[in-house]
């Protein structure tokens, strides 16, 4: 059963930021080594950046929506946070509610809404570009990523974070529905608008929707993001991973290691993608991503009326 501390919730924020900065260190190690530039001094790329931006001041444009490009910027990192109420460590969560996946998925479409705020509000050509390219790659992503959490709850017959982990204590839900994992994992790339399907933020619109973004501004958002990326991919454990179970180690050193190993593959395999066009994902997903996962839902349901 999953416990709820009363010191979790605090820290909760300071362990997932733990995870975002580790992420943020090793991509940057990958993109030096890639450069022929690599020194080591790349871990130290989170508290450079964290500390540039808070001594930057922040820069405002002309006939801007003040009030809808705060609050979008500001709703990133708020969205991921409210993404991981939900998210187990080990035995340990803040929430364990009977809608954990729904709520769960809720809160990443607040992100969504969120990054098209940031890019509508700054009126900015680019940024406003880079707003709509991410609600197009949205609509790409949305409906395979809900169909593999439809293919878990169903599996499980639960939408309950908890009972899913505990569904798995026989056999990983990765063993019999990989297609499942692998849309998820896709989409969780695409939800943080991480490479390769970093057109949102792409260096062709001088950064997209970050364009107009400085100072805390910039930090907001860009820590959201990797904090909705650390978040998304720390969700696979529990659902697909069989949470905190393993041999030896506590639970919750288990959802360290398998959340650690599912982050760094995803990062060092999307350093060896090219940046994807918006078209071509859309055309990949709906043509691909979208049939696979129906046909992965429709063998869990076979599977679990057999059973």
């Amino acid at each position: 059963m999953l416990e709820t501390p009363l010191w979790w919730p605090a820290v909760l924020p300071v362990a997932l930021g733990g995870f975002a900065c580790g992420a943020v260190a090793f991509d940057s190690v990958l993109s030096a080594r890639a450069g022929g530039t690599s020194s080591g001094r790349e871990l130290l790329t989170p508290l450079r950046e964290t500390v540039r931006s808070l001594v930057t001041q922040r820069r405002g444009t002309r006939a801007a929506d003040t009030v809808l490009w705060r609050v979008g910027v500001a709703a990133v990192p708020v969205a991921a946070l409210l993404a991981a109420l939900v998210l187990p460590l080990g035995k340990y969560v803040v929430a364990d509610p009977d809608v954990g996946i729904v709520w769960f998925n809720a809160a990443e479409i607040l992100g969504w809404a969120a990054v098209w705020a940031a890019g509508w509000g700054a009126n900015s050509v680019f940024s406003l570009v880079g707003g709509y390219r991410f609600v197009a790659q949205g609509l790409c992503y949305e409906l395979p990523h809900m169909f593999a959490l439809i293919a878990v709850a169903t599996a499980a017959g639960t939408l309950r974070v908890g009972e899913v982990v505990e569904a798995q204590r026989n056999v990983w839900f990765v063993a019999w529905m990989p297609v499942a994992f692998v849309v998820y994992l896709i989409s969780a790339a695409a939800m943080a608008f991480r490479a390769p399907f970093g057109a949102p933020v792409g260096t062709d619109l001088a950064g997209g929707a970050a364009t107009e973004l400085s100072g805390v501004d910039r930090l907001l958002f860009l820590a959201g993001r990797w904090l909705l990326f650390v978040v998304a991919l720390a969700f696979s454990v529990p659902l697909f991973l069989g949470g905190g179970q393993g041999p030896l180690l506590p639970p919750w050193l288990w959802s360290v290691v398998k959340t650690a190993g599912v982050v760094t593959c995803v990062v060092w395999l999307s350093r060896r993608f090219p940046t994807v066009r918006v078209d071509r994902f859309a055309e990949f997903s709906w043509t691909v991503l979208l049939p696979a996962s129906l046909l992965q839902v429709l063998v869990v349901s076979v599977m679990v009326l057999i059973r």
